[in-house]
């Protein structure tokens, strides 16, 4: 059986990082190989929360997993709390990441121009290293400006523009270079608004093309569905997909989930209700 490690933390509430992602990868017939960077009550994003750190622990993880001689698929890393944190991945992937191994690295810093609480220019640097060793990032708007040295208000003053998705990618190519890797950037959640509607859409670029995918913005941001979205890719270019067949199975799989939970005013720290949907992915 296939295997992928996934390294990213369990929160209790939230179905987000681990909780999400392995449900996900073991249906999809891949086996789950959790490294968990915290332990978490629940994501925080609530108003409360208990938060078990495990930077010292995680190189525990690979050591052990080295003298079992495992091998993987795929490795996955989600949302690091810590300059430290992505050290350990680096570690990880020193000892795991091979010419057949697909790596994707979700760079976890901010959303809609603002920057998480713990982003420092020293977290940048190391995630900027980290996204270098990766075969497909999965960055939204905020995290490809921060990657790439970009303004984000210089480009989303564009995003009525027709030519938006242009310098979107355009943006993207200004990273591709950069990599050790022939690369995927996928970059998430891009809003178009139109007159009478809007939209949300995945972009994917890499040194010789693109591929755009939208459906209608429902208008709210839900825990979890970035975690979910990015564990379907790296699952699905595990078991051979291509980067489009990939994408097209993920916005099949969470547009209902993401339409059911704005009908339903579920509140957003929750997360969707991805597990009734599961079904779709087989």
């Amino acid at each position: 059986m296939k295997k992928i490690a996934l390294i990213n933390d369990l929160s209790g509430f939230g179905k987000c990082s681990l909780t999400a992602a392995i449900p996900v990868i073991s249906i999809l017939g891949i086996q789950a190989c959790p490294l968990p960077t915290a332990v978490l009550s629940a994501q925080t994003g609530f108003s409360s929360y208990y938060c078990d750190d495990f930077t010292d622990r995680m190189n525990y993880f690979t050591q052990e997993w080295k003298k079992m001689q495992e091998s993987f698929d795929g490795i996955y890393s989600g949302y690091l709390g810590s300059a430290a944190q992505m050290h350990n991945v680096l570690y990880f992937l020193e000892n795991f990441h091979t010419d057949n191994t697909l790596y994707l690295a979700d760079p976890v810093m901010g959303d809609n121009g603002r920057r998480i609480r713990i982003f420092t220019d020293e977290l940048l640097d190391c995630m900027k290293e980290l996204t270098r060793h990766a075969s497909v990032i999965t960055p939204n708007l905020t995290e490809l400006c921060l990657l790439a040295d970009i303004d984000y208000n210089v480009l989303t003053k564009h995003a009525s523009d027709k030519d938006y998705l242009s310098y979107v990618e355009d943006t993207a190519r200004k990273l591709l270079p950069r990599a050790l890797t022939n690369q995927t950037i996928v970059i998430t959640g891009i809003v178009r608004k139109q007159p009478d509607c809007a939209f949300v859409g995945n972009l994917a670029v890499t040194a010789k093309n693109h591929f755009y995918l939208e459906t209608p913005y429902q208008g709210e941001s839900f825990s979890g569905t970035g975690d979910l979205f990015a564990s379907i890719i790296i699952g699905s270019l595990v078991n051979g997909l291509s980067i489009e067949n990939a994408m097209e199975k993920a916005v099949q799989f969470l547009s209902p989930a993401i339409e059911e939970a704005a009908k339903d005013n579920i509140p957003k720290n929750h997360g969707i209700y991805f597990e009734k949907y599961l079904h779709l992915l087989l």
